[in-house]
C-alpha cells in the first residue's frame, strides 16, 4: 500500500515532471537541433501528456529557453565556472579543465550543446541569442578573472590582455569541438587539447631571479642548488 502511495506522489510531483521534461527536451535538442526537435518524441520519452507539458511551458520556445537557462548554463558552470574558482595556480587550473574535456564518441558525435544552439538559433531567435550570449560572456569573464588573479600573483604574464586571452581560449575550445564533430574523430579533439595546453603554458610568467631581475636561466638554477 505504501508503494502505491509513493507512486501516486511521484506522478503528482510537478517539479519532478518538469525536470523530466527538461532533461528529455535537452537530449532531443542536442541530438536533433531545436528546430527539428519533436514534441511527441519528448512526450514519449517522459510518458507525459501534451497538456502537462504546456502546463509547465507555454510553448516549444519556452521549453527551449528553459533548456538553455537551466541545463546548458549548468553544463558550463559545472565544467568551467566552478573549477575556475579552485585553489592553485591559474594556468594549472585551466590546463586541468581542458584536459578533462570529454573525447567520448557520443560527445564527439553530438558536439557541444552551447555551440550547437548558438550556431543554429542565434541568427533566427533573439531570445535564444541573448541567453547564449550571457553564457559565453560568463565563461569568458570567469577565465579573465582567473588570469587577472594570476597576474596579481606573478604567475601569469603581465603583458597579456586577460579579456582577449579568455575569448581566445573559448574560441579555441569551441573551434576544436566543431572540427571534431565535423570529422567525427576523437583524435581531432585530442590534438586540440594538446595545442590548447601548449598555448596555456606559454601564458606563464617567466621565472624571476630573487632580486627581481632577469628570468633565471637553468645554469643559474643549478648553481644556486649547489
Amino acid at each position: 500500500m505504501s508503494n502505491g502511495h509513493e507512486k501516486k506522489t511521484r506522478l503528482r510531483d510537478p517539479e519532478r515532471t518538469r525536470k523530466r521534461l527538461l532533461q528529455a527536451a535537452f537530449r532531443e535538442v542536442h541530438r536533433s537541433g531545436f528546430q527539428n526537435a519533436g514534441i511527441n518524441t519528448i512526450l514519449e520519452a517522459t510518458n507525459v501528456t501534451k497538456g502537462a507539458l504546456y502546463h509547465h511551458f507555454d510553448s516549444k520556445e519556452a521549453l527551449g529557453y528553459a533548456v538553455v537557462d537551466e541545463i546548458v548554463t549548468k553544463i558550463v558552470r559545472d565544467g568551467w565556472l566552478s573549477p575556475l574558482l579552485g585553489s592553485g595556480q591559474p594556468i594549472d587550473i585551466l590546463i586541468g579543465i581542458v584536459r578533462r574535456i570529454s573525447v567520448r564518441p557520443d560527445d564527439i558525435r553530438t558536439g557541444c550543446p552551447l555551440l550547437n544552439l548558438a550556431t543554429e538559433m542565434s541568427p533566427v531567435d533573439e531570445q535564444f541569442r541573448k541567453r547564449l550570449e550571457r553564457i559565453f560572456l560568463a565563461w569568458q569573464e570567469g577565465v579573465a578573472a582567473l588570469l587577472r588573479r594570476g597576474q596579481s600573483e606573478g604567475t601569469v604574464r603581465c603583458d597579456l590582455n586577460p579579456e582577449e586571452s579568455a575569448s581566445f581560449l573559448v574560441a579555441m575550445v569551441e573551434g576544436y569541438a566543431s572540427l571534431a564533430k565535423n570529422a567525427q574523430d576523437a583524435q581531432v579533439w585530442e590534438v586540440g587539447i594538446r595545442n590548447i595546453v601548449g598555448w596555456l603554458r606559454s601564458l606563464r610568467a617567466p621565472r624571476q631571479s630573487p632580486k627581481g631581475g632577469r628570468p633565471m636561466s637553468k645554469k643559474h638554477v643549478v648553481r644556486r642548488a649547489r
